[in-house]
């Protein structure tokens, strides 16, 4: 028995590690395009491009993030050899539910793309909503089977899917911005050609794990043809069943319980670069034509990238935290939790203000040297002090999770959202996107604070 919790734990370790290095990875990878996205397309097509990530990004998030984990924990929890056919029935439930709400997402994002460009205030965002929408057909399917492995404990086929379709997707993208460009292609079209990489990273990334699948059912197979079968393909005895009977409705209630939770609480972070979509266009349309306020828009996020170096290593460090919150918990050892807690935070918030004083002052040659030119440099200095609260919004968010509350870091983040978009509603008119910038350090240092 003490053989079997050390290989399991070894297992979980490994998996946990896999899936660390490539979270890394494609974080990188889909921060670190935007530079290049800028220097070939401009200041318009960049600030388009961040105007419909982040409604992109939400929408993936509510599809596949709470639906990926409870297939994992559904599957995690029937190993049995006698419930294959039950985890087979988890994963078409699963899957059929995302795929219904992805073609639902990527109709909206498709079809809608005039009403939603209206609605944000620019006309110039169709073609990259329309280049966005076809990822959502394909992600859905990928999630699915990502979360089935993972309760199997095989991270390794959602960490190579996952590298392997942020490195497409960022290969689509520059060769089609360099295409585009040579072409004489209009700032629209060329941030809708950029966001077909989105599309084109999906169908790499659904490819790789249904080579996976194919493989993993051809073993399974194999399997069943050398050894005895007849245990593994007979349904348990009630006597012999760990988990209840299920009808389909009740396993797809069971599966929405837990996925609904999760999807909510990732949504935190998505909404507070959502505010600026829907705000920022607007409030700027009294600094220029369509073109212009969009530049404004890609100045703006000249900055964001290199904060989110800093706050990707603060929660990258931050997860380390979550099992020894979880443990001391367990032994109620509240004056080692209360030093856990101070120690964390201390560090977080010297490597948080450290990022924040360097890149302040370094902002103009940071700003020519990566993005060509110093334009906004100013503003980029206002966004350089989001990483100090930001490392301290990774390191709480992980503790409040390590101690059992998972909804917390997620209301907090809804609370900064509604604070960010008062704020930039009466900055932004007054100070332009350096209203912007102030707005967001006010949020995420009330996100911290709370």
């Amino acid at each position: 028995m003490m053989e079997t919790k050390e290989s399991l734990s070894s297992k979980l370790l490994k998996g946990a590690a896999v899936l660390s290095a490539a979270a890394l990875i494609t974080k990188l990878l889909g921060m670190l395009q935007k530079i290049p996205l800028q220097n070939i397309g401009g200041d318009g097509v960049f600030g388009i491009y961040n105007t419909v990530y982040p409604l992109y990004t939400l929408l993936v998030t509510l599809t596949t993030s709470g639906f990926q984990a409870a297939v994992a924990k559904f599957i995690a929890e029937r190993q049995a050899p006698g419930l294959e056919r039950e985890r087979s029935e988890v994963l078409r439930l699963a899957s059929a539910t995302m795929l219904v709400l992805g073609v639902a997402f990527a109709v909206l994002l498709y079809f809608g793309a005039p009403v939603l460009s209206q609605l944000i205030g620019s006309s110039l965002l169709i073609p990259a909503f329309r280049g966005a929408a076809p990822a959502l057909l394909l992600i859905p399917v990928a999630a699915a089977l990502r979360g089935y492995f993972q309760g199997h404990q095989n991270m390794t086929p959602t960490a190579v899917s996952q590298v392997v379709e942020q490195a497409i997707r960022v290969t689509v993208m520059i060769v089609l911005l360099l295409a585009l460009s040579r072409l004489g292609a209009a700032d629209a079209d060329l941030a809708g050609g950029a966001l077909v990489g989105s599309s084109a990273g999906a169908a790499a990334g659904l490819a790789v794990m249904l080579l996976y699948w194919r493989g993993y059912t051809r073993s399974s197979l194999q399997r069943r043809e050398a050894g005895p079968s007849a245990e593994a393909d007979q349904p348990l005895t009630d006597e012999k069943r760990l988990l209840p009977r299920e009808t389909r409705g009740q396993r797809w209630s069971a599966l929405f319980k837990v996925a609904l939770p999760i999807s909510l609480a990732s949504l935190g972070v998505p909404l507070i670069s959502l505010v600026d979509t829907f705000t920022l266009p607007r409030l700027l349309s009294a600094h220029g034509e369509e073109l212009q306020i969009m530049a404004q828009v890609g100045i703006y996020n000249r900055g964001i990238p290199l904060v989110q170096l800093v706050t990707m290593l603060a929660t990258s460090l931050s997860v380390l935290f979550v099992p020894a919150m979880a443990e001391l918990q367990m032994k109620g050892d509240t004056g080692a939790i209360r030093r856990q807690v101070q120690l964390a935070l201390r560090w977080f918030w010297l490597i948080g203000l450290a990022a924040s004083l360097g890149l302040a002052l370094l902002a103009a040659p940071i700003n020519v040297m990566l993005y060509e030119d110093a334009a906004g440099s100013a503003t980029l200095a206002w966004v350089a002090w989001t990483a100090a609260p930001g490392a301290l919004v990774a390191a709480t968010s992980a503790l409040l999770q390590g101690l059992g509350h998972v909804r917390a870091p997620a209301l907090h983040l809804l609370a900064a959202a509604l604070l960010k978009t008062a704020l930039n509603a009466v900055l932004v008119p007054q100070l332009g996107i350096t209203g912007a910038a102030i707005a967001g350090v006010a949020a995420y240092g009330a996100a911290a604070a709370l």
